[in-house]
């Protein structure tokens, strides 16, 4: 599968650590930022894919599970460092799940949201990935 973890610089200060998001840790152009947080614990949240566009996921605060799938192939990825990110490229299939108490999911996304670059069903994905 073609996930990738990015290492996040870190500055670390006894006042506190400081990460940095450049151009340089982040191999696409950034569009769009959202985040997710008050996830209940018991709650999923993705269950989709991108056609076309990419993500990188990180758990700023606390702790979640990314599950993976590409047709072939599910790997699940745990987040739980703000200094390290999970790149999704294309056309793989993503479900978050098990969110920590008051954790955060911080996404940067290479383009802006797009109704159409989303696959929500995973027999749609599927037979996408087959054709």
């Amino acid at each position: 599968m073609t996930y990738r973890l990015i290492e996040i610089p870190k500055i670390k200060d006894p006042r506190g650590n400081l990460s940095v998001l450049e151009n340089q840790t982040v191999p696409f152009e950034i569009k769009r930022v959202y985040y997710l947080y008050d996830v209940p614990s018991d709650a999923y949240r993705g269950g989709h894919a991108h056609i076309v566009q990419y993500e990188l996921l990180i758990a700023v605060s606390g702790s979640f599970e990314v599950v993976l799938k590409d047709g072939n192939h599910e790997e699940t990825v745990m987040l739980n460092k703000p200094n390290i990110g999970l790149l999704i490229p294309a056309m793989v299939w993503r479900e978050l799940q098990n969110f920590s108490s008051c954790s955060v999911c911080l996404v940067l996304a290479s383009d802006v949201f797009y109704e159409k670059d989303y696959i929500r069903d995973y027999d749609v994905f599927k037979s996408f990935i087959t054709t």
